[in-house]
C-alpha cells in the first residue's frame, strides 16, 4: 500500500512515521477521496487508535504522518515467539477491540485487522494503525484497476467472508472476524485457515468452520476457545454483534489467563512453600507500618535495559521548611506524568526519595538507581502580602554519564498555573528524550487532578503526614487532610483512592474494625473508580480493600490485573502481584513480577525480601541470597 519512512518532523522536532501511498494506488483514490479519509481518520482519537498527525499532496506522491511507536508489530512478535501467553494475547485482543468500537460508533469499518497493523507499544499498550485507507479502497470507482495493479482490499487470512466475497455493504462484524482471526493466530500459533494462495484460504473459509483453538494449545480457556469461534462464525449473524461484545466476552478469561501461565506446585512440596507466604505478611505489615499509602509503565521481566532511564529526585524547597510538602508534591506530579511516556522507565518514588538533601554526587546517585538521566529542580512558593502566590520552579535534567545538563529552564507562574508548570515540565523532558508524543499521552501529561487549588494543598499534606509520625496518629491526620480534600472538591478521584485505602489500613490496623469504617472505605473507593475508571489509583486500593478488610483473593486478584493493565509499572501493584501469585504457588510469574518490581524500585529493601523469598521457592538459592543481602543492606535492622 506504501513506504513507509522514519522521518524527523523539523516544525515539532519528533520522529514521525511517513507513510507515502505507490503511485498506481494514489492515482486510483485520487487526492480529493484520499483527504476526505484521511481527515475522517485524523478524528478518531483513542488511547489505543494510532492517530494520523498531518497528510498532502507532492505532484501526485499521497502522504500522511503518524507518530513513531517505539516497540514492535504484533507480526514481529508473533514472529519472534509463535504462540502468546494467554493473557498477553486476550488483552491484545480486547484493547484492540476497543479501538474498534471506539471507530465503529463514529461510523468507520477498519476492514483490514491483522498482526502488522497492531502495534505494540514498549509500555505494553496496544495501538490499531492505518484507519480510512481500506474504506477508501473499497469506494473507489475504478475497482478493476486496482486488480489490474495487483491491489488487494483486506489480507485473506484474517478477511471476513463477506469481504472475500466482495460484499460492498460491511459492517462492524467484518472487523469481529479479523480481530478473532488475529487472536486465533496469537493462541494457536497460525491463522485460522491458511493455503499456499489466497484462493486457498477463501476457499477452506467457506468450505466450513476452524478447528477449535483448543485442539492446538489444550491450556487456552474454555471461554476464551467459544468467544473466539463465535467471532469466526461464516455467517455476521451469529458472530458478536459489535467489537464491545467481543471484548466483554473475552474479559473473564483476561483475569484467569495468568493463572493458566504458570506451573502449578507440586503438592509434594507445597508444605515447604508456605513459608515464604508468612514472610510476604510481615513485608506487606513493614510496608503498611511505614504508612507507605501512596505509592503511585512496561518492561519485560529481568529485562532492565528496556527503555530509557530516568530517576526525579525530590525537587529541593527554597522557601520556608513549612512548604517542604508542596515541593515534594510537586516532584511526585511531575513523577507521575513522566510514567506515562512511553520508552521511558522511571524510577519510584520510594527509592528516590531517599536522596532527598542527599550529599552524595549525582553520577554515584545515579548509579545506585541504575539510571540514564537524572531530574533534580529547585522550588519557591512565593506567598505576597495582597494574598497571590508565585511558584517559581528550575529543573535540571542532567545526564548520568557525563554529568552534565540536557536541559534546565527555569518557570515562574502563578499558583494557579501549578498543574501547567508539572505538563510544561514533563513535556519538555520528553522533548530532550526524543519520546515521541501520541495524543493519548498528550492528553495524559495536561491532566489536573483537581480544578480546586485549597483542595489539592490538603490532599499534599495528607501525603506528607502519611510518611511522619507514629503510623496510627499520622494516619488519622492523613484522613482528616483527605476528607477536607473531597469536601472541597467531590470529584478528586486520587483523593478518594486514598481516603478508601486510609479507611481500610485504619480498619486494618486501629484496633476497631467496624462495619461502618469498612462501608466508609469501599465507598471512597468507589466513587474514585467511578470518576476515574482508567486510573489505576482506585483498582489499588480496590485491592487493598479486598486484601486486608474483606480477605477475598479472587477479588483481589482482578482488581490488581485491572490496575496493572492501566499502569503496568506500578512497583506497589507489581508487588501485589507478586502475592498472589505466590499464595497460587505461580513461581515462574511471580518470579517476572518481583523482579520487574524491583527493577523499577531498586531501593526498597521489602521490596527485595519478597523477591528473595520467591527465588528461595523457586529453589534459585544463590539468587536468594544475593536479594537477602540486598534487603539487609536496605533495612539493616529489620529482622524479617
Amino acid at each position: 500500500m506504501a513506504t513507509v519512512y522514519l522521518a524527523h518532523d523539523l516544525k515539532h522536532k519528533r520522529p514521525v512515521a511517513l507513510k507515502v501511498l505507490h503511485p498506481d494506488l494514489a492515482a486510483t483514490l485520487g487526492p480529493e477521496r484520499f483527504q476526505r479519509e484521511i481527515e475522517t481518520a485524523a478524528q478518531l482519537q483513542h488511547p489505543h487508535i494510532l492517530t494520523v498527525h498531518d497528510s498532502g499532496d507532492d505532484a501526485g506522491h499521497l502522504w500522511f504522518t503518524m507518530p513513531f511507536v517505539e516497540g514492535e508489530s504484533l507480526r514481529g512478535r508473533l514472529e519472534r515467539e509463535r504462540q502468546l501467553p494467554v493473557a498477553d494475547a486476550v488483552r491484545i485482543a480486547r484493547e484492540a477491540a476497543q479501538a474498534l468500537e471506539y471507530a465503529h460508533r463514529h461510523g468507520i469499518i477498519h476492514r483490514d485487522i491483522k498482526p502488522e497493523n497492531l502495534l505494540l507499544t514498549e509500555d505494553g499498550n496496544t495501538l490499531v494503525a492505518d484507519f480510512g485507507i481500506a474504506r477508501s479502497l473499497a469506494e473507489a470507482a475504478d475497482q478493476d484497476r486496482l486488480t489490474q495493479t495487483g491491489m488487494s482490499i483486506g489480507t485473506a487470512a484474517y478477511m471476513s467472508p463477506e469481504q472475500a466475497a466482495g460484499e460492498r455493504q460491511i459492517d462492524a462484524r467484518s472487523d469481529v472476524y479479523s480481530l478473532g482471526a488475529v487472536t486465533y493466530e496469537m493462541l494457536a500459533g497460525e491463522p485460522p485457515f491458511t493455503g499456499p494462495t489466497a484462493q486457498a484460504i477463501i476457499a477452506k473459509r467457506f468450505a466450513g468452520d476452524p478447528p477449535p483453538v483448543r485442539r492446538a494449545r489444550p491450556t487456552v480457556p474454555e471461554a476464551v476457545d467459544a468467544a473466539v469461534q463465535r467471532a469466526l462464525a461464516a455467517v455476521p449473524a451469529d458472530r458478536y454483534a459489535s467489537a464491545a461484545e467481543f471484548a466483554r466476552a473475552l474479559a473473564p478469561a483476561e483475569v484467569t489467563a495468568a493463572a493458566i501461565a504458570a506451573p502449578k506446585a507440586a503438592p509434594a512440596v507445597r508444605p515447604r512453600r508456605r513459608a515464604p507466604v508468612a514472610l510476604v505478611t510481615m513485608v506487606i505489615g513493614f510496608a503498611v507500618g511505614l504508612g507507605v499509602l501512596f505509592a503511585w509503565r512496561r518492561d519485560h521481566g529481568a529485562d532492565a535495559g528496556g527503555g530509557r532511564r530516568l530517576a526525579v529526585l525530590p525537587f529541593e524547597n527554597q522557601g520556608a521548611a513549612s512548604d517542604d510538602y508542596f515541593a515534594d508534591g510537586l516532584t511526585e506530579e511531575v513523577r507521575g506524568k513522566l510514567t506515562a511516556l512511553p520508552g521511558l522507565r522511571v524510577t519510584a518514588s520510594t527509592s528516590s526519595s531517599q536522596y532527598r538533601k542527599s550529599t552524595k554526587s549525582l553520577r554515584d546517585i545515579a548509579a545506585e538507581l541504575g539510571v540514564d538521566y537524572l531530574l533534580v529542580g529547585k522550588v519557591r512558593w512565593e506567598k505576597r502580602a495582597d494574598g497571590t502566590s508565585r511558584v517559581r520552579v528550575s529543573p535540571e535534567l542532567i545526564d548520568a554519564r557525563s554529568g552534565e545538563a540536557k536541559w534546565q529552564e527555569p518557570f515562574d507562574a502563578a499558583l494557579t498555573d501549578v498543574f501547567q508548570v508539572q505538563s510544561d515540565i514533563a513535556s519538555r523532558v520528553a522533548g530532550k528524550l526524543d519520546v515521541a508524543l501520541t495524543d493519548s499521552v498528550k492528553t495524559r501529561l495536561e491532566a489536573r487532578p483537581t480544578k480546586n487549588l485549597a483542595a489539592y494543598d490538603a490532599y499534599l499534606r495528607a501525603k506528607a503526614s502519611a510518611q511522619n509520625g507514629g503510623f496510627l496518629a499520622s494516619l488519622r491526620v492523613t484522613i482528616a487532610a483527605l476528607e477536607q480534600a473531597v469536601a472541597l472538591d467531590p470529584e478528586f478521584a486520587d483523593a478518594w483512592a486514598d481516603l478508601g485505602t486510609s479507611y481500610a489500613s485504619l480498619y486494618t490496623n486501629g484496633g476497631a474494625p467496624t462495619p461502618e469504617l469498612a462501608r466508609a472505605a469501599r465507598r471512597a473507593i468507589d466513587r474514585s473508580i467511578a470518576l476515574a475508571p482508567s486510573a489505576a489509583a482506585g483498582y489499588m486500593s480496590l485491592a487493598f480493600y479486598y486484601r486486608f478488610v474483606k480477605i477475598d483473593a479472587d477479588s483481589a486478584q482482578r482488581a490488581i490485573e485491572v490496575g496493572l493493565r492501566l499502569d503496568p509499572s506500578n512497583p506497589k501493584l507489581l508487588g501485589s502481584q507478586t502475592v498472589v501469585e505466590i499464595l497460587r504457588g505461580q513461581w515462574d510469574s511471580a518470579l517476572v513480577h518481583a523482579t520487574r518490581m524491583t527493577d523499577l524500585d531498586p531501593r526498597t529493601g521489602s521490596r527485595w525480601a519478597l523477591r528473595a523469598s520467591v527465588l528461595a521457592s523457586s529453589h534459585r538459592l544463590e539468587e536468594a541470597r544475593a536479594a537477602a543481602d540486598r534487603a539487609l543492606q536496605l533495612m539493616p535492622m529489620n529482622s524479617t
